[in-house]
């Protein structure tokens, strides 16, 4: 430590109110340190948004949703923005977005067509052209999708629910 924090320190501890027990079990003040990513930066939780809403599936009826980008990937996307930040620090705003680990599900699948991804990208380009517009749009996904033999993958990806009722940060 340097001298001058060990002469504070002492000052401090000679002081007025002498050494007493923090508020709330803590042992410095409130309101030191570095503020959170989503305070000093509100449009990173958008871009965060934004990032992730292009590779969000799931049933468009039901509130849970999933994503295949992990928190790295989704971090290097932010960096190339101009955002840099850290994986965990992105798995935090996610879980404030609502999204939280879920365990893997694997299936068996037959060949997939070459130009499958850029379809599906083109079909959420137009909803979100007509959403835009006032249009309606309707989703029929006319594919039954069953589970074939017992696979198991134990690896988690984020999947987004309901927002569950949180306590605000303190």
């Amino acid at each position: 430590m340097s001298r001058m924090t060990i002469t504070r320190a002492m000052k401090e501890l000679r002081g007025r109110d002498g050494l007493q027990p923090a508020a709330r079990g803590r042992v410095r003040r409130e309101g030191g340190g570095r503020k959170p990513i989503e305070e000093s930066s509100p449009a990173v939780m958008k871009l965060i948004k934004a990032i992730v809403e292009e590779t969000t599936a799931g049933d468009p009826m039901s509130l849970l949703r999933w994503t295949s980008k992990s928190t790295r990937t989704i971090a290097e996307e932010l960096a190339r923005r101009a955002h840099r930040m850290h994986a965990v620090s992105v798995g935090r705003c996610l879980s404030d977005l609502g999204y939280s680990l879920q365990a893997n599900r694997k299936t068996k699948e037959g060949p997939q067509h070459a130009a499958r991804d850029q379809q599906f990208r083109y079909i959420n380009r137009l909803v979100k052209t007509y959403i835009k517009t006032g249009n309606p749009v309707i989703s029929v996904d006319t594919k039954k999708k069953e589970l074939v033999g017992e696979f198991r993958n134990a690896g988690r990806h984020l999947a987004a629910a309901r927002p569950a009722y949180r306590r605000p940060r303190s």
